[in-house]
């Protein structure tokens, strides 16, 4: 048998043995919107019980639409070019619009990254479109000093706009539960200070910060607090099935959307599994997700759930941009010469974390539970060593060793990797 992992902008295919006992683990089928431009423009219209777009434009002299940064494959094309439309329909002039991208502390997206990410080139031309700088300090305005006695600061661009807009992905997410929604705006406009604050040990060892759970998740609590200091502040929130393809679109309130849209979503994305393996095969999750080893270490995390103690996550990944950030890399390079425990022990005596280092400390929790091997060919050489797994060139070759070394043919394959979430249920 024949399988596909998303890899790239295509796929990565992998022959699987007659005599090995392969349990895919994919989304349930999920619908698919079949005029997906009609349905963008119903939600604009209906609003979720929170009042039409035209609603809450009414009467508004400006407004600032945070977009996610080239990591998250948003249908901005399909949405923005309606969205701004409607707005300058509504009387806010489009010189009183700014498209923001948020950026977090990840790399600013310029030219054909901009224009992708956008996905409109009438859209550029009509409204501004700038990314969110997390260290210029002068961009930020002060929010709010949250319980936890950390200041929530954003960028002024769009805490000062009349009206505001996040339009985002909902997904599974390894720290704050899911993704979209709050996660726009905190981290995706907030000041550095503040991002680097709640991305620390305190945080991420958290028991409940973790995939697909909301409650007592102290990382999405801290996103709230920030936003409800926030007025006119809505969402557009969409659900995409493995094909990138329009499975739900809804406008409305920023809470009440975003809780919706994770309804619809876990129904499709949690998978329960009753058993555990000794042996998984998943992906990065494809194109833009698998751009760096960075954002490889969510599809560790999100299978481990189902990872038998000392078993083998295998992981492929394109990491067609290398590592990361630099500081990334430096927070790799430390975990390499000081090891985990050290590492970890270091991470808990800081105030703020380090730029980055926290996916080196989610990455210690599939670590601690058993052995992970990276197909990942087009990173370099010079950098593999500071990974801290194990690099493998073929992935037939390793799935036989993985097998072999624990006696059991039973493999669980997750082609979509970190978009879809396992999660063990002995009682199912």
């Amino acid at each position: 048998m024949d399988i596909s992992l998303s890899y790239g902008k295509t796929s990565l295919r992998v022959s699987l043995d007659k005599d090995w006992d392969a349990t895919i683990i994919e989304k349930q089928n999920m619908p698919v919107i079949d005029d997906p431009l009609t349905a963008i423009s119903t939600a604009f219209s209906e609003g979720d019980g929170s009042g039409s777009l035209e609603d809450v434009a009414k009467g508004k002299s400006s407004a600032c639409i945070l977009i996610c940064d080239i990591t998250r494959p948003v249908p901005n094309g399909l949405i923005l070019p309606q969205l701004i439309e409607r707005l300058i329909k509504a009387g806010i002039k489009k010189e009183c619009i700014t498209i923001l991208v948020a950026t977090g502390l990840h790399r600013p997206n310029k030219g054909d990254e901009l224009l992708e990410i956008v996905g409109s080139q009438k859209v550029l031309e009509t409204v501004r479109v700038e990314n969110h700088y997390a260290r210029n300090d002068d961009d930020h305005i002060f929010l709010c000093r949250s319980t936890s006695g950390l200041d929530i600061k954003i960028d002024k661009r769009f805490a000062m706009a009349d009206l505001k807009i996040v339009i985002g992905l909902v997904e599974p997410h390894f720290m704050a539960g899911y993704s979209g929604g709050r996660k726009l705006v905190i981290p995706g406009v907030a000041h550095h200070q503040t991002i680097t604050g709640f991305h620390t040990a305190k945080f991420l060892e958290h028991p409940c910060s973790r995939t697909c759970n909301l409650k007592g998740n102290i990382f999405h609590e801290f996103q709230l607090e920030g936003i409800r200091k926030l007025s006119n502040l809505f969402a557009v929130n969409v659900v995409i099935d493995e094909k990138r393809n329009l499975s739900f679109v809804n406008f409305g309130d920023i809470e009440k959307s975003h809780a919706m849209a994770i309804q619809y979503l876990k129904q499709y994305a949690e998978i329960k599994i009753s058993e555990k393996f000794s042996t998984i095969l998943t992906s990065a999750g494809g194109y833009p997700l698998d751009k760096t080893y960075y954002q490889t270490v969510k599809a560790m995390v999100t299978a481990m759930d189902i990872l038998e103690p000392g078993g083998d996550i295998i992981v492929v990944s394109e990491c067609s941009e290398g590592m990361g950030s630099d500081e990334y890399l430096t927070a790799q390079k430390l975990l390499f010469n000081l090891g985990k425990q050290a590492f970890l022990e270091r991470l808990k005596s800081r105030e703020y974390a380090q730029i980055d280092e926290w996916q080196t400390e989610m990455q210690l929790k599939p670590m601690g539970t058993g052995n992970i091997h990276l197909f990942a060919p087009k990173l370099l050489e010079k950098d593999r060593k500071y990974t801290c797994v194990n690099h493998i060139s073929d992935l037939k070759t390793m799935i036989c060793k993985s097998i072999n070394r624990s006696g059991n043919k039973k493999i669980a394959i997750i082609p979509e990797g970190p978009y879809v979430i396992p999660i063990y249920d002995k009682e199912r």
